[in-house]
């Protein structure tokens, strides 16, 4: 049987005509190793190997093993055998390809939309998704995994088929059915199992509400400041984006109904503001809902943290103020579980929920429905709340810990935007401080934070850091702080500031 790699090697010599045999075998290696076909670090086979694989002599493959060996190409271990270096030689083209006008060649023709180029120039993703002090992200690896894969085989024994195909229902409806009851008790949301439906993150489900409940140029009211996501995902799909600024009572919307274009969502995170950390006033609730009913509009809660609470009870969801209230309630997994589970939920009102339910359908066909099932059952069977319990007792330790190194360090003065709550805190820094600056520097020894000042779409900014601290273990949380006091304390030296 023939390997991959002799495989590959046969169909481009056999493309290749005229010269030697050696001499094509060579330009086939060569071109494979430049294109990325073998991988650097890639192991070749044994030249006798590789030769009974082509029918050709041994002496022949060596040749060619030999000369892209001279040339950096490979390598030789003793005992080991031939490697694709990991470095390779600088790749020049021939002068003459050089100066050749890119005229019909693959790619060419290569240009996004508009659309495209505005967002990659406005993204907010970061080269890297894990580590001290990356905000809004929970410490995977105390996710009790030999329970989620006892229930994941049991299950996977006897599929349902109709986990295993398209589903029009908005998701797995055992799941449904576990997350209504959960949310019921938990909080205090008003819902049946019909009225949720299943996504792909949080991102999927504004996306899926833009395009569902807008029409090109509707406006949206978003905090300021606010999540970048938020306002991303509605931005690329036309909607108009309203940055409406928050205080130490939440959003703050207008007393009057008074707008002559109201808008059509009223985006908000009410049980704990990102990113500030504020909790929305039960009077800032009811002024929301009331206009939402005047105008015709949509408010759209964001949950995404709300059972990390430290000080006190959970905040009771704004979706469960009243039966009737225009409110779309979306919670998440990437907290309380990991990230990678892309596993989110909306809340609907039950007469928009069947038309969600067919968008979605249509749109994103939906899937996933054996982890879909093995959360439901890891929600029924209590180990969901189980888990979080323990990861608020966790979570609540590692603040306490970041709290005291900061006011030990640099003073309670820089901890003057606080709420006792979720994965992360924000350092509050003086006005002429960089905020951008100093979080890039920080990147540079292998710390993870974000600048407080790149939530804020108007010119009226807090400068700040938000660290999240989920990730990092209380007993090393002086050490890994220590570079960030280090460079603010030089940075406050040298611009002679104070928070």
């Amino acid at each position: 049987m023939r390997s991959l790699l002799g495989d590959l090697l046969a169909h481009r010599l056999s493309q290749m005509t005229g010269g030697a045999l050696g001499k094509r075998l060579y330009d086939a290696l060569q071109s494979a190793i430049q294109e990325g076909a073998i991988a650097p670090g890639a192991r070749l086979p044994a030249s006798r190997d590789l030769a009974s694989e082509l029918s050709v002599s041994r002496n022949t493959v060596l040749v060619a093993y030999e000369q892209l060996q001279s040339e950096g190409y490979l390598q030789t271990r003793t005992g080991s055998g031939t490697f694709v270096s990991e470095t390779l030689p600088d790749l020049c083209p021939p002068p003459e390809e050089a100066t050749r006008p890119a005229v019909n060649t693959p790619f060419s023709h290569l240009r996004l939309s508009k659309r495209g180029n505005w967002l990659l120039s406005r993204s907010g993703v970061g080269p890297f998704q894990w580590g001290a002090f990356m905000p809004g992200v929970p410490d995977v690896s105390h996710v009790p995994h030999d329970i989620w894969r006892k229930i994941q085989l049991r299950l996977s024994r006897r599929m349902p088929f109709a986990s295993l195909t398209y589903t029009p229902h908005g998701g797995c409806i055992e799941l449904q059915q576990a997350l209504a009851e959960y949310l019921r008790v938990v909080r205090s949301v008003i819902c049946t199992p019909d009225q949720i439906v299943i996504t792909a993150g949080t991102h999927q489900s504004l996306d899926l509400l833009a395009k569902m409940l807008c029409d090109y140029g509707d406006s949206a009211w978003i905090e300021e400041p606010g999540y970048w996501g938020i306002r991303n995902v509605l931005a690329v799909n036309g909607v108009k984006i309203i940055p409406t600024p928050v205080d130490d009572g939440g959003m703050n919307p207008p007393v009057h109904s008074d707008e002559s274009t109201p808008p059509r969502l009223m985006c908000v995170t009410p049980s704990h503001q990102y990113p500030l950390g504020v909790v929305m006033s039960l009077e800032r609730r009811q002024r929301l809902l009331s206009l939402a009913r005047e105008w015709g509009s949509w408010v759209v809660e964001d949950d995404y943290d709300s059972e990390f609470r430290f000080a006190d009870s959970p905040i009771p969801a704004l979706q469960g103020l009243a039966t009737d209230a225009p409110v779309i309630y979306l919670g998440t997994f990437s907290k309380t579980l990991y990230p990678g589970i892309r596993i989110s939920y909306m809340v609907l009102p039950k007469r928009l929920a069947p038309r969600m339910k067919m968008a979605h359908s249509e749109l994103y066909r939906g899937g996933n429905g054996l982890v879909q099932l093995t959360l439901a059952e890891f929600i029924r069977e209590g180990h969901y709340a189980a888990h979080v319990r323990r990861m608020r007792q966790l979570y609540s330790r590692r603040r306490a810990a970041l709290v005291a190194v900061i006011t030990r360090e640099l003073g309670p003065q820089f901890l003057n935007l606080q709420n006792n709550a979720g994965l992360h805190l924000v350092l509050a820094l003086p006005d002429n401080i960089d905020d951008v600056a100093v979080s890039a520097e920080l990147e540079q020894v292998g710390v993870l934070t974000r600048p407080l000042s790149g939530y804020y779409m108007s010119g009226a900014q807090r400068r700040g850091l938000l660290l999240g601290y989920a990730c990092v273990d209380e007993a090393k949380m002086a050490e890994t702080f220590a570079p960030i006091a280090h460079c603010l304390k030089r940075h406050l030296h040298r611009d002679g500031a104070t928070a």
